[in-house]
């Protein structure tokens, strides 16, 4: 079965057409390929199915084999994918990710689609629906002791749970292999929780190094990229519109007046194979 690596600012992941051939056990290949040793190697696995509420769907794996529910740089790759290997023909389109419906608009240059912009949706901010096991109408600037330290976090859904923390210090020399996983299985997020290390630059732009919940430290996150623009703009620090430096490169989050977010960024082939069908 065919597939292509595929990244969005380093966030890396094994793409299938599954349109017309099935994975057996998707699980299990997210696992196997994902291991950077032994198989392909990724951030997870994402398969391009057919939608009966969108023009796609995208199944999203994370390196563990635990389902996500979206993935920001994930879905501006099916983007690229399905425009250029010829699957749609229009430049703006729909993408589901378990249920959530995404509209897609392309910037096309030479016949490739070059930058996504992908209305992600509206904040989640209710501690019951992102989730987090606190009392109030928000989370925002709360403390929380982690490992022997306190902090304060912002949280926000954006159809997967993130806490963004805000630091002095420059992200490259904050311990996230070491932290970063305290965060995600603390108590107070019954579902684990990805979290933001983040460092305001200016009223413009911020510097974050990201935790994913399942994969462990990522170059890059689309949607924590999105909680982070929203955090900033919650505390103070920033404008509805920032960049966001992330390890992988940079994308662009505008939080609208409508209280949609759009991000914009691009997405690259890495490159394409094939692995034996049997084995999956």
């Amino acid at each position: 079965m065919k597939f292509a690596k595929m990244q969005g600012c380093g966030n890396d992941y094994i793409y299938f057409n599954c349109i017309k051939t099935q994975i057996v056990d998707e699980v299990k290949a997210a696992i196997e390929l994902s291991d950077r040793h032994f198989g392909i190697g990724g951030d997870g696995i994402i398969l391009i199915k057919d939608s009966d509420i969108a023009d796609f769907e995208m199944c999203m794996y994370n390196a563990d084999g635990s389902r996500g529910a979206m993935c920001g740089n994930g879905i501006r790759c099916v983007a690229k994918y399905v425009y250029d290997k010829g699957l749609i023909d229009k430049e703006e389109f729909t993408i589901e990710s378990m249920g959530a419906v995404k509209n897609i608009e392309l910037v096309v240059i030479d016949s490739k689609a070059e930058l996504i912009k992908v209305d992600m949706g509206e904040p989640e901010l209710e501690p019951e629906k992102i989730p987090v096991d606190l009392d109030g109408d928000n989370v925002i600037n709360h403390p929380i002791r982690v490992a022997g330290k306190d902090y304060n976090m912002t949280c926000v859904s954006m159809g997967n749970p993130h806490a963004v923390i805000f630091i002095d210090e420059p992200v490259v020399d904050f311990p996230v292999e070491e932290i970063g996983k305290e965060f995600e299985n603390h108590p107070v997020f019954p579902d684990r929780t990805n979290t933001e290390f983040v460092r305001v630059i200016d009223e413009n732009t911020v510097e974050m190094r990201v935790w994913e919940r399942g994969s462990g430290e990522t170059l890059a996150c689309g949607t924590g990229a999105c909680a982070t623009a929203v955090a900033a703009a919650l505390n103070g620090f920033c404008g509805r519109e920032v960049t966001v430096k992330l390890l992988g490169g940079e994308l662009n989050i505008e939080w609208r007046e409508d209280n949609r977010i759009i991000m914009t960024g691009p997405a690259q082939f890495v490159f394409e194979g094939e692995v034996p069908l049997k084995t999956l």
